[in-house]
């Protein structure tokens, strides 16, 4: 690089956002991930040692996957090489394999390849990295939004290491700010702002574990906000509320956020935890959920997880489904939070689920044959073959209730069905044990 490259190059980080300036440069510098990057970590003393193998970052947008690849492309002594999946073709990486075979047959230098948002190549372009991963000609660095066991070949998986970076804590948060607040050199320290607490703590609040979001949000309160007449731009909670207006939701309807969200919905319910549920109900709403997709979950859940305890609940389930169709938003919204919160209050029995359960299991496990006394009779020559001879018509008896078999010989015995002592559960269960006792004692 000579003179006027290297000027034009710190003519360009000058212009760039903040939250690139901002990005660590060492190890150390690196705020948060302490469970992956912390001294003891294995993470931490490969980067150092200069040992990496093949690593996946996997974790939400703003929580450092970039910021750990510039930092081992910092502290390497390998060939660094970066490409980002969503531009980058097969042609891209046939050209860094090339140059990477040479560096280590001339050199015995090994090459780092930095793939962003890897799940963004398709089997066949992942398909072709393997075999240069395997023999040791590039060590892949890939970072991803989605989770790689669902986007990523488990061929290349089971080469590489797994690192999960999670939502920055509210404190990790707060240093970056105050950081990129003074720091003279790569933050905005150089325009003499000051940040107030209330709307630190505001920031950091609502930029919900995202750094990029956070920056981002400060670096414009202090470009757009006039100095006071003591020459300081301050940044009040109310210039802060203006430059982040809205939380940042992590909600990808196809990525594992969306299975993680109803997951938590769905035990909620489950849980009877009513303000939990309407929790995560908003949440994907405003993430822009198919109202529908949740009504049927919020069936699904009324059946399984409260049943015959309280049978009104599926009815409010399929009645909320059905009016959400004719309605639409926003007004549906009243219509599943009442049908949520009657599921996670009513009282709950997996009987149902259990039953029908253990009955798919005898169907597997034995071969039978339905009671001769039970099969249709309503044909010509039917009686000469034994059927339906002997049947006892239940409402001909008193309680409309007779003692007779109705499971197969093969498993007349079994039990399935098992009530719960809840709800109108408890009501199925005295009825039951009262007329198996009047079998019992005929």
């Amino acid at each position: 690089m000579d003179l006027f490259d290297y000027m034009r190059e710190k003519e360009q980080e000058k212009e760039s956002p903040l939250a690139s300036r901002m990005r660590p440069t060492v190890l150390d510098e690196v705020v948060g991930q302490q469970h992956i990057i912390g001294r003891d970590k294995l993470l931490y003393r490969a980067i150092r040692a200069d040992k990496l193998s093949s690593v996946i970052f996997y974790g939400p947008p703003g929580t450092g996957k970039t910021t750990l690849a510039k930092v081992i492309a910092n502290t390497t002594s390998a060939e660094f090489r970066q490409i980002n999946a969503t531009v980058a073709g097969k042609k891209d990486m046939e050209e860094v394999v090339r140059q990477a075979k040479e560096l280590q047959g001339m050199y015995g230098k090994k090459t780092i390849l930095f793939i962003d948002e890897i799940h963004r190549f398709n089997k066949g372009q992942q398909d072709y990295l393997l075999p240069f991963v395997e023999d040791g000609t590039v060590i892949l660095i890939g970072a991803t939004t989605e989770n790689p066991y669902f986007e990523v070949n488990g061929a290349l998986l089971s080469r590489s290491s797994i690192f999960e970076l999670k939502p920055l804590e509210k404190e990790d948060i707060r240093t970056l700010l105050l950081r990129a607040v003074n720091d003279t050199e790569k933050g905005m320290g150089s325009f003499r702002a000051e940040i107030d607490e209330d709307a630190l703590e505001f920031l950091a609040d609502l930029s919900g574990g995202d750094a990029r979001s956070a920056l981002n949000a400060i670096e414009l309160g202090v470009l757009t906000t006039e100095r006071s007449e003591d020459g300081i731009i301050h940044i009040t909670l109310e210039v802060a509320s203006e430059c982040i207006q809205k939380r940042a939701v992590n909600y990808d309807k196809r990525g594992d956020n969306h299975y993680d969200i109803i997951s938590a919905f769905i035990k909620s319910m489950r849980g009877s935890d009513p303000d939990a549920a309407v929790y995560y109900l908003a949440k994907m709403l405003y993430a822009g959920e198919d109202v529908k997709f949740i009504a049927r979950r919020i069936m699904i859940c009324a059946s399984e997880d409260v049943g015959n305890a309280d049978p009104m609940a599926l009815t409010v389930a399929v009645s909320a489904a059905q009016a959400v169709e004719r309605i639409g938003m926003p007004e549906s919204q009243i219509i599943l939070a009442q049908a949520v919160s009657y599921v996670a209050c009513a009282p709950k029995s997996n009987s149902a689920v259990n039953a029908i359960t253990a009955a798919n299991q005898s169907v597997r496990q034995y071969q039978t044959t339905v009671p001769s006394h039970l099969r249709d009779s309503h044909y010509k020559g039917a009686q000469k073959l034994g059927r339906g001879i002997g049947y006892k018509y239940a409402h001909d008896y008193p309680g409309h209730y007779v003692d007779q078999q109705y499971l197969p010989d093969e498993i007349k015995n079994a039990r399935f069905y098992e009530p719960g002592g809840l709800g109108y559960e408890k009501t199925i269960k005295e009825y039951l044990e009262k007329i198996r006792g009047m079998d019992s004692e005929e």
